[in-house]
């Protein structure tokens, strides 16, 4: 009876330890959501996959005189869920600007001495600015008043009846705010001045209270808006009528509907030419045009008309300063007009780069996802910004005054202009959760940013996404890393991670892991199914394994999961022959045992190839060996087969946690060179430590691991066998003397 309940205890405690055992290769399925009618277990959507839709009327003027916004919107709200809402949540993400907003109440700062006067009143909000939204009112299609409540960036709006499954309900919101300088408020959306000529560049987003994501995930995509992370929005149709100066010239999402009242004959004929013209752009409004406008300001307005299908959100620029360029660009299937705005301060950069950046993203992400579908992408120039809308984006890149500028700013012009217009694909279409998981957006974007760059701008540096380039942040203070599957608010260094660490995993999978074929068509699988809809991590992950038949939870746990980083050490490499008196089978007595392996040197660790070989002896075949098999090797081939063979058995060791592919550089006594590659499960059965075994026809006198630097190995030095000794200072100062 002891003995019985001994061996219980045993199973029991050995079946706790197996469930808490959680290794580099551990499948992710438990971790992941359960597969259900909404999403499947091969990661597409289900049979029964539904999204809400939010379609938007919008009239807003803006208030060139004092820098505010009022505007009044109808949304009407489609419930395409199974489920009965009582009650909607809207965005009220100006209200960052509030006095009493948690951003500034959660924000750390401490003193420095000779610390900035902008830096403290920044830190402080010590600028005379009232921010955040004026909410007029809130009234059902009748014109009856809706009860709402605030609470701080969201408003629940209360439906006077439950809205059923399938139906749709309109309601009408009119607000008011005062514009932000973005130079002392920050802030994504905000205005620009120019003292010189008491002008403004205006960028404007975020301006019209949002509806929020109802998903089957999480319900109400609710979280409050802090500032960092970014948004989560439902695609709807747009009718938006913008009220403006009558000399402004306005950007936006969408198509242009009144021309005819907005824009004179001249500009509505090169706007027409645009529309065909590929090889290069077509100046719409030119400079000379745009620097008249600037010396008079007109008290008239016009309102500019636009309309958008199937978007997840509207932006618009504005200003008199604005030069206008747009050209055709011609995919598959659709022909987008690209086009770029911006004040003379842009120039020349952006006359020669920005529109045709624009098209080159277009194209080098078509290529990798689907087709562009919406008719124009737009960059507009504003200072030190780099933000993202549908069809539009504020960028920064600005020449000296001079008109001169380096190539440092050439490149970074060229990389956030990419970026932000790649946003259209991540996630303006491919709609992901950019509040839950920025590495979805951010990190996704800035992989495809990194493969249209060194497609299309190959004479460039270009080292964010490259594996080389996460290095140091790899090596950094471990406390002061987030793993990418960490919500966008916790995570402390942002580029670093939601950018750079996930475009950079992105990469070694598509190179080194899957290889350019099987990643670019599991990647763009991943974009058809989830287009216009809204992916999860599980359903990229399921995927990019589903449409590859690779099993990458090994790769998806250790980047996504972990900051573990990749530090493989070569321990040991030993270089052995087959011992020449046992080539015969007479000389059966003799066993390849470790005492017989006749070294020189002792035991020591041999440090390179200069004591020769160990030899080994091998011995026939115990009959043992076979079982119940009738038929027997023929020994004495398998030994001639190694007669004059080099057997190299190497030794590594995972020091930073990470696994990841074996990658090995072989230099041989000729001066010839091969590369060999190990898949990652190499490590599935000691995580920590592998030894293997290679044969050589040729003498090999060097050994590399990772070579070309493919794995962001964050130490190098002890990848290489002869290990090379770095002098001493000693020796230094001794070989000067």
């Amino acid at each position: 009876m002891n003995k019985l309940i001994t061996i219980a205890l045993v199973l029991f405690v050995f079946s706790v330890n197996a469930q808490d055992w959680k290794g580099k290769f551990e499948q992710l399925d438990q971790a992941l959501p359960t597969p259900n009618e909404y999403r499947s277990g091969s990661g597409s959507p289900g049979p029964k996959y539904w999204q809400q839709k939010a379609d938007y009327e919008i009239s807003v003027e803006l208030n060139d005189l004092n820098q505010s916004i009022s505007g009044t919107e109808k949304i009407t709200y489609h419930n395409n869920s199974p489920d009965v809402l009582k009650y909607l949540w809207v965005q009220l993400d100006q209200n960052l600007y509030e006095k009493e907003s948690n951003t500034g109440k959660t924000s750390n700062n401490s003193i420095t001495d000779s610390v900035a006067a902008k830096t403290m009143a920044g830190q402080l909000s010590l600028y005379d600015f009232e921010g955040g939204y004026k909410i007029a009112s809130i009234k059902d299609a009748a014109g009856n008043p809706l009860k709402h409540t605030i609470n701080k960036t969201m408003m629940r709006v209360d439906l006077p009846q439950p809205l059923k499954s399938g139906d749709k309900v309109s309601f009408q919101i009119a607000w008011s705010y005062n514009i932000n300088d973005r130079n002392f408020q920050g802030g994504r959306s905000g205005y620009e001045y120019f003292p010189a000529e008491d002008n403004y560049v205006y960028t404007i987003a975020q301006f019209f209270p949002r509806m929020c994501v109802y998903d089957d995930v999480v319900g109400w995509q609710n979280k409050q808006f802090l500032g960092r992370s970014e948004f989560t929005l439902p695609f709807g149709d747009y009718k938006v009528s913008i009220t403006v100066p009558a000399d402004h010239v306005v950007a936006a999402t969408g198509m242009i509907k009144n021309p005819q009242q907005v824009l004179s004959k001249t500009e509505i004929e090169r706007f027409e030419k645009a529309k065909t013209t590929f090889d290069k752009p077509v100046d719409i409004v030119t400079q000379d045009e745009a620097v008249a406008k600037e010396k008079t300001k007109s008290k008239e307005k016009k309102t500019w008309q636009f309309d958008a299908t199937n978007v997840r959100d509207f932006a618009f620029a504005t200003s008199r300063k604005f030069i206008w360029d747009a050209m055709a660009v011609k995919l598959g299937t659709t022909t987008p007009l690209a086009m770029s705005y911006y004040p003379k301060e842009g120039n020349p950069l952006w006359e020669k780069e920005s529109t045709i950046a624009v098209k080159n993203t277009l194209e080098v992400y078509s290529k990798y996802t689907i087709d562009y579908p919406y008719p124009q992408a737009t960059s507009v120039h504003a200072a030190s910004i780099g933000m993202e809308y549908p069809m539009i984006c504020f960028n920064f890149g600005r020449p000296n005054k001079d008109g001169t500028y380096t190539n440092q700013t050439l490149q970074r012009m060229l990389g956030v202009v990419i970026h932000e217009v790649g946003h259209n694909f991540f996630p303006m279409i491919i709609n992901s959760d950019e509040r839950q998981t920025t590495w979805m957006d951010e990190g996704i974007d800035s992989f495809v940013q990194l493969l249209t760059e060194l497609e299309r701008y190959p004479q460039l540096d270009w080292s964010r996404g490259r594996p080389a380039g996460i290095v140091p942040y790899m090596k950094g203070d471990k406390e002061m890393m987030r793993p990418l599957m960490t919500s966008g608010e916790q995570v402390v260094q942002s580029g670093s991670e939601q950018y750079a660490k996930a475009a950079t995993a992105l990469f070694i999978l598509r190179e080194t892991v899957m290889g350019p074929e099987l990643f670019d068509a599991s990647f763009k699988e991943y974009a058809q199914r989830w287009a216009f809809k809204h992916p999860k991590p599980s359903d990229f992950f399921r995927t990019m394994e589903d449409a590859s038949a690779v099993d990458l939870d090994w790769f998806w746990r250790g980047w996504f999961y972990t900051t573990d980083n990749c530090d493989m050490t070569l321990d040991e490499v030993k270089w052995f022959k087959v011992r020449k008196d046992q080539t015969t089978l007479e000389n059966k007595t003799k066993s390849a045992t470790k005492g017989d392996l006749a070294t020189k040197g002792g035991d020591a660790k041999p440090n390179d190839f200069s004591q020769g070989p160990q030899y080994f002896g091998v011995t026939p075949t115990d009959s043992r060996l076979y079982g119940e098999f009738a038929n027997r090797l023929d020994d004495k081939a398998v030994i001639a087969k190694m007669e004059n063979k080099n057997f190299y058995e190497i030794t590594l060791t995972n020091k930073g946690g990470l696994v990841m592919p074996v990658i090995i550089e072989w230099t041989y006594k000729d001066g010839s060179k091969e590369i060999e590659r190990l898949p990652a499960e190499i490590w599935r059965i000691n995580e920590t430590k592998v030894t293997k075994v290679f044969q050589k026809d040729k003498e090999v006198v060097n050994v590399v691991i990772d070579p070309l630097k493919e794995t962001a190995d964050i130490n190098i030095q002890d990848n290489i066998f002869p290990r090379v000794v770095q002098p001493s200072k000693f020796d230094e100062l001794k070989k000067k003397n």
